[in-house]
């Protein structure tokens, strides 16, 4: 498989001095999706973690249920790029050949090559189980992000998103140039793990869009943590869904947008 990390020679100017030489950049190429050898849609992603990946984007995109429905997954370097090549059931094949839709998902649009309005801003799944998680958990798990983010370190030019929960610690953290490909490999690195997504907090190195609070409502996430502030339809999907959304999450606190009672300084116990 291709390196995700490619050198790439530049000038960097200091000041008034010039100096040649190289620096690491993340590398981004096309992604194909295809079910039974069909194209379903190409993203612009990272590649690494495409079992991952390709488990987390359709259950993202409600191809599949459960991760036992793919019956066959092989990962396959093409002349432009990767296909991820996924067998279904003869049943399932039907339903998504029914509602197939090709797009074409460059790493800043998650959105695109809907057809209308409407699905923009689907009804996501409400989240009705979680546990209550302290202000220390909520910073311990957001500091555990950083040191974690190989890609990143090298490139500084990646998103991440990781899973945490009280028993295991940052148990998955995945990246990739598009925050939308790094969310759902990491909902397939969850869902292959055989992980409840109720156990614990998705954290989020970028900002939160309406997307991203879907995505982790359909893993059954309570609560997202993230880095940066969210946008309006962010908050109000996330309290349509029942997420605890997090957000300006930094060393010294954080923001509590939805749901605030899953955020508790006295004893943590599980809510439904």
């Amino acid at each position: 498989m291709a390196d995700p990390v490619v050198s790439a020679p530049r000038v960097a100017w200091r000041g008034a001095v010039a100096q040649q030489g190289e620096r690491a950049v993340a590398r981004e190429m096309p992604i194909a999706l295809t079910y039974n050898r069909t194209t379903h849609a190409v993203m612009l992603g990272t590649p690494v973690d495409l079992e991952d990946f390709a488990v987390g984007f359709s259950l993202s995109e409600e191809i599949i249920g459960g991760v036992d429905e793919i019956l066959g997954l092989e990962i396959v370097e093409v002349p432009d790029g990767v296909e991820c090549r996924m067998d279904l059931a003869p049943e399932k094949l039907s339903a998504l050949t029914r509602r197939q839709r090709r797009l074409a998902g460059p790493s800043g649009c998650g959105l695109c090559g809907l057809e209308s309005l409407a699905q923009a801003i689907r009804p996501s799944p409400v989240v009705t189980v979680g546990r209550e998680f302290t202000p220390a958990m909520v910073q311990e798990a957001m500091a555990l992000m950083q040191p974690a983010q190989t890609l990143n370190a090298v490139t500084r030019a990646v998103h991440a998103a990781g899973f945490w929960t009280a028993e295991r610690g940052l148990m998955a953290l995945r990246e990739d140039v598009g925050r939308h490909n790094a969310l759902d490999k990491l909902s397939g690195a969850v869902a292959r793990a055989g992980v409840a997504a109720s156990e614990g907090m998705v954290l989020l190195s970028s900002r939160v869009s309406i997307e991203m609070v879907q995505k982790a409502a359909i893993m059954g996430a309570p609560v997202i943590v993230a880095i940066s502030a969210p946008t309006s339809l962010a908050i109000e999907v996330a309290d349509r869904a029942g997420i605890t959304l997090i957000g300006v999450a930094r060393s010294d606190g954080f923001e509590v947008f939805t749901y605030p009672d899953r955020i508790s300084s006295g004893e943590v116990r599980d809510v439904a």
